[in-house]
């Protein structure tokens, strides 16, 4: 029996009685199952000789049928749907940025027992200390990352995935200390620079990789496979 065999036996095991006879003859859960394995396959990108960084958010389109019959099940489903799929990325090297997220979307074009799902990498992040709304409010510019604000404000912060970094992002590609943003002046005089702390995949601003760099509003960093904006607080 091969990986995707067992993959879908243990879903669907996992997942008949309630759920079989709830969607019969519409969208299955192990139709769902099987489409989100071959997700982690496809999108799977090589990050070592045995390690392969794969997607840990999707988003799960359904036609207005299938929505209103799938999502008061969608926590139970859920429920029953990420431990397969971490022990499926297990069997295979995969590596997760962060926790898996699946989200359940009304999609109006689609006819009812058709379904579509999309993917992404998304790291986690965590500040060493919170910023408040007041904090970034006051702020002239803020680092937005996975939808996260955090006030670029002297002296600035450093990013990384180790527990030192004062904004740690569990993204693999990210070195324990990775790079350093310095923030001084205000006003007129603020000058925001990132720099690299000697990296081992380097960063990337405006799509050019660099090891030092001016930010302004406006700028996109990359680093691993995270992107990263600055931008005024109001730009939300």
């Amino acid at each position: 029996m091969g990986v995707f065999d067992r993959f879908e036996k243990r879903i669907e095991g996992a997942v008949n009685g309630v759920f079989a006879r709830a969607f019969k003859g519409d969208v299955q859960p192990v139709e769902i199952a099987a489409r989100l394995q071959r997700e982690l396959d496809s999108e799977a990108k090589l990050m070592s000789r045995d390690r392969r960084l794969v997607p840990n958010e999707f988003i799960i389109g359904l036609s207005e049928h299938d929505y209103e019959r799938l999502t008061p099940y969608g926590k139970t489903l859920t429920g029953e749907l990420i431990p397969e799929l971490r022990r499926h990325a297990q069997e295979q090297g995969y590596v997760f940025n962060g926790p898996i997220m699946i989200h359940y979307e009304l999609d109006d074009s689609l006819p009812t027992g058709r379904f579509t799902v999309a993917s992404e990498a998304v790291a986690g992040v965590d500040a060493d200390r919170p910023a408040t709304t007041t904090q970034i409010n006051r702020a002239q510019l803020v680092l937005e990352v996975n939808g996260m604000r955090h006030p670029l404000v002297p002296p600035g912060l450093v990013i990384g995935r180790g527990t030192e970094a004062d904004l740690r992002i569990s993204d693999p590609g990210i070195s324990r200390r990775h790079a350093k943003i310095d923030v001084r002046g205000s006003g007129a005089d603020l000058f925001i620079e990132i720099n690299d702390l000697g990296s081992t995949n380097g960063i990337v601003v405006n799509g050019q990789r660099v090891r030092s760099a001016r930010l302004d509003a406006g700028s996109r960093i990359e680093i691993g496979s995270t992107r990263m904006l600055v931008h005024a607080p109001a730009g939300s």
